[in-house]
């Protein structure tokens, strides 16, 4: 985990409070790609605030984290779409005003209402999208091979693939192969998906996180990245243009992720405020090109602010087939997931 805290004192007076020019300060968990200066630098300048921002990985992680901390440290949460109803459940979102959200100009199937609203009430808005799916260089292994699940951690790629460290997506990937759909995995499934898991694991050099998997791909240690897509290969596409993505035959698996006002916020306004920004075309046109990981931006009309080059790079005239043809990540219950969990450490923890 890292904290990052810049301040700029030469913004906009604090109208938040009540027109008094406070320095103010916002703390928010984040993914690695809210990190980026280029993203942050220019809600502090317009607000005269400092943002404080803590990246982690994984709802868990973020879920003990806020149960940890006193409250009112925290005000605004980004998390993995499937995960928002863990974080309204337990309390710790608070309502946004639909009217000041931009969802009409999204792209329909990443609104994804029923995953962050609840009784009606919006909790959480999505802000970036892409795919789990299959990275690969397109020099060193077959490119026609990548569109069947089954032939990209066959015996024929042994040594040359590493996972992606993060069971829901691979397994959700595992699913497909053999004809599950993510949202219909239950205990059973788990029984159909081991032996992938277990072919998988014996063809892997390495189950890795987001960095060593890019680090891996890039320097040639792999050539395959079960797991990754646009987020792992975006940013290398420059200097690496062999390295690329694609949605095999099957399919693939979607990820989102949202952001939220968290309930306990001791600056609620300023805390909106920065939803605001991040799903306006400007913030998006930063976030979807991150320098930690590249997404697709949910708000379709970032496209007039993205550049020719870096609409190429995101697949952007392509979005409309990709979305058809995959699918959101495995929500399990809690039962569900704990077994998940456990065969995960079990096939790929070998």
């Amino acid at each position: 985990m890292m904290t990052r805290t810049c301040a700029f004192l030469g913004g906009t007076a604090m109208w938040l409070v009540g027109g008094v020019a406070e320095a103010q300060e916002l703390n928010a968990l984040v993914w690695c790609d809210h990190t980026d200066d280029a993203l942050i630098k220019p809600f502090e300048e317009e607000f005269g605030v400092t943002v404080n921002v803590r990246e982690y990985e994984g709802t868990g992680a973020a879920l003990a984290l806020l149960e940890q901390s006193r409250p009112g440290d925290w005000d605004v949460l980004v998390i993995d779409g499937i995960d928002v109803f863990r974080a309204v459940e337990s309390g710790l979102m608070a309502p946004l005003p639909e009217d000041d959200l931009p969802v009409a100009d999204f792209f329909p199937e990443i609104v994804m209402a029923e995953n962050n609203t609840l009784d009606g009430v919006t909790y959480a808005v999505t802000e970036k999208f892409g795919y789990n799916t299959i990275s690969y260089n397109s020099e060193a292994v077959d490119p026609a091979d990548m569109q069947d699940l089954s032939m990209v951690w066959s015996d024929k790629y042994a040594g040359r693939i590493s996972i992606y460290d993060y069971y829901l997506p691979v397994m959700g990937l595992a699913a497909l192969a053999e004809g599950v759909n993510t949202a219909d995995v239950d205990a059973a499934s788990l029984e159909t998906i081991s032996p992938v898991l277990t072919q998988m694991r014996s063809s892997a050099a390495s189950v890795a996180g987001v960095v060593a998997a890019q680090t891996a791909l890039a320097t040639g240690e792999v050539d395959i990245v079960v797991g990754g897509g646009e987020w792992l290969t975006a940013v290398l596409a420059e200097e690496q243009p062999e390295l690329t993505w694609t949605i095999p035959d099957q399919g693939a698996v979607r990820w989102t992720q949202s952001i939220g006002v968290l309930a306990d916020s001791e600056q609620p306004d300023l805390a909106l405020e920065f939803v605001k920004y991040i799903v306006s075309p400007e913030g998006q046109a930063r976030l979807a090109t991150s320098s930690c990981f590249w997404g697709m931006p949910a708000n379709a009309a970032a496209g007039d602010i993205l550049t020719d080059d870096q609409r190429a790079v995101l697949r952007w005239d392509e979005q409309e087939d990709y979305l058809a043809r995959t699918q959101l990540y495995p929500a399990p219950d809690t039962d569900l997931d704990i077994e998940m969990q456990d065969l995960w450490l079990d096939k790929l923890s070998q």
